[in-house]
């Protein structure tokens, strides 16, 4: 299908959220298990969803600052796969962490923490850049027709 005669399909849209959504948390989840899961006892959805757990006064806080960025650039890339429109990308991440957001208040409460926003805008912000940086890099690539000249 050519890219301008795109056809709405709310089922496309809502599948492709539903799996950048859980392959965010997949990321979200590897990170966290191997830099935050050496250094706490026992590794709970509370480092995933609650913004105490985002601090830049200890050493695991940091480690939870990481992960979120690391699984950031790792949404970009899988936004390269799932999403493939550099113009859909900017979208497809604000309703990520919207939906993150959403999940954090049932789970913990408003955030409260300055550090998180500021850690989530800027997991937003890196996510929606990399991600139309990857897609624009794959839309620019020249399509090879030197086989269909050949055989004219």
């Amino acid at each position: 299908m050519f890219y301008g005669a795109m056809v709405w399909d709310p089922w496309l849209i809502v599948s492709q959220i539903v799996c950048l959504q859980c392959l965010y948390y997949l990321s979200l989840g590897v990170a966290m298990a191997l830099l935050v899961g050496t250094r706490v006892p026992r590794l709970t959805l509370l480092y995933l969803f609650d913004f105490a757990t985002l601090t830049p006064r200890t050493p695991t806080g940091w480690c939870a600052i990481a992960s979120f960025l690391l699984a950031a650039v790792a949404g970009a890339g899988f936004m390269l796969y799932v999403i493939e429109r550099a113009k859909k990308c900017l979208d497809f991440a604000a309703t990520l962490y919207i939906i993150h957001l959403f999940i954090c208040i049932v789970y913990g409460g408003w955030p409260a923490s300055i550090t998180w926003w500021v850690v989530n805008i800027t997991g937003l912000a890196i996510m929606a850049l990399l991600g139309e940086y990857l897609c624009i890099r794959r839309e620019l690539k020249e399509i090879p027709i030197s086989r269909l000249r050949a055989s004219v």
